[in-house]
């Protein structure tokens, strides 16, 4: 439990508090530095939560490569929806992908607990 915690807070972080105006715009196009910049600071709050909670390097490793693949992935398919269907915040359809983006994160961090428990304890 305490990870997942942890990842909540970090993603509430990453996600709503550390988010430039790079990382913002342009979502919509595949090789996105401001994505990359974003899916990065989501690894690397994620690589402390796992150092905080004694993970072996390796695992962090690994684990944490996977999540940047996975985020940049998620955010970049909701750009594209968003975009293609020119949803705005007034729009059910914006509310409706941002929820599925974020229940996507969760959903990783699920996994990400289960392969700790796994792998790592």
């Amino acid at each position: 439990m305490l990870l997942l915690c942890l990842m909540q807070v970090k993603h509430m972080f990453a996600d709503f508090f550390l988010q430039t105006p790079k990382m913002l715009s342009g979502r919509g196009e595949y090789l996105h530095s401001g994505r990359a910049q974003h899916a990065g600071v989501h690894t690397l709050g994620s690589i402390l939560v796992f150092v905080l909670m004694g993970a072996p390097v390796l695992f962090i490793l690994i684990t944490c490569v996977l999540e940047w693949i996975v985020h940049f992935n998620i955010d970049y398919c909701k750009a594209r929806y968003s975009d293609s269907k020119k949803l705005t915040p007034q729009q059910a359809a914006f509310w409706r992908a941002a929820g599925t983006d974020q229940a996507l994160h969760q959903l990783t961090y699920i996994a990400m607990a289960a392969a700790w428990l796994k792998y790592a304890t």
